[in-house]
């Protein structure tokens, strides 16, 4: 259980360092540029995207659906709130300072970018036949297919 939570940690630790990093760029490489401050949050959410089809990808292949997707969901969650709370402090924004359409606005398309990875990572892998349930069918089809028929004798 512990291990699970550690990796819950480092997956919404890596997460949310991809946002500081962009911030850090924005605030210090194109203070005032506003078309520089987009492409950089599409290139943060490509690279959150990214990462989470990644995890989902290698998680995927070991274990059920129900324990990676609450795991994912849990560090998005926590890399969430940490991107749109405590991401502006530490670039001497306001969470708030852009108001309730920017807010929410991060909101979506983090949680947006969250679920094209998620989406991206388990359908390659699922068209792959690489997902823990193929694996478990391909198993079984296996096994079945090794014992030899029962012949019913009259």
């Amino acid at each position: 259980m512990k291990d699970r939570w550690r990796a819950i940690g480092v997956l919404a630790g890596a997460l949310f360092a991809v946002n500081v990093v962009a911030r850090v760029i924005i605030e210090f490489g194109f203070d005032g540029n506003d078309t520089a401050a987009d492409r950089v949050s599409l290139a943060m959410f490509v690279v959150i995207g990214l990462i989470l089809a990644a995890v989902v990808f290698v998680q995927g292949r070991s274990r059920p659906v129900g324990r990676w997707g609450a795991d994912v969901g849990a560090a998005v969650a926590v890399a969430l709130l940490l991107t749109v709370l405590v991401g502006p402090l530490l670039v001497g924004n306001n969470p708030f300072g852009g108001g309730a359409g920017l807010f929410f606005a991060q909101i979506w398309l983090y949680l947006a970018a969250a679920a094209a990875g998620v989406a991206i990572g388990y359908l390659v892998l699922t068209a792959l036949g690489l997902d823990h349930r193929s694996q478990l069918l391909k198993r079984y089809a296996e096994i079945k297919a090794a014992k030899p028929r029962r012949v019913v004798r009259r």
